[in-house]
């Protein structure tokens, strides 16, 4: 069993609204620099340059639950999960991202994969924010 930690950020947007524009793999480079710098459709997938090198990133399909989650294949074949949700808020929502530890990864990783996430959905609500 791996260790987690929820992290999240509440936007003061429509639940709907921030799932739509979150799940197009396409604005990636535009909120989650820890996962994407640049992304494109390459024969049938998205692949993204990542600070981990080049990764096909797989999104949940589409649904009425606000699941973002979202699977990135690694240079070096493993694929990691991230669990990612939008959740009603009132008028806004919260978008709540699950960070597990990954095998091997010492402390200060896990804290550097943690600031970077928390990076990542400052900058999705400073974005849909505008």
């Amino acid at each position: 069993m791996s260790e987690s930690r929820h992290l999240s950020v509440h936007i003061d947007r429509p639940a709907a609204e921030v799932y739509a524009w979150a799940r197009d793999p396409a604005n990636l480079p535009r909120w989650a620099a820890g996962l994407a710098a640049g992304i494109a459709r390459v024969d049938g997938e998205w692949v993204a340059d990542s600070p981990m090198g080049r990764v096909r990133v797989r999104m949940a399909p589409e649904n009425a639950f606000g699941v973002l989650d979202h699977d990135v294949v690694l240079p070096d074949g493993p694929t990691v999960t991230n669990p990612l949700r939008v959740l009603p808020d009132g008028e806004g929502c919260e978008v709540v991202f699950t960070l597990r530890r990954q095998q091997g990864m010492d402390d200060a990783a896990f804290e550097a994969d943690a600031a970077a996430v928390t990076a990542d959905l400052a900058t999705l609500k400073a974005v849909l924010e505008r």
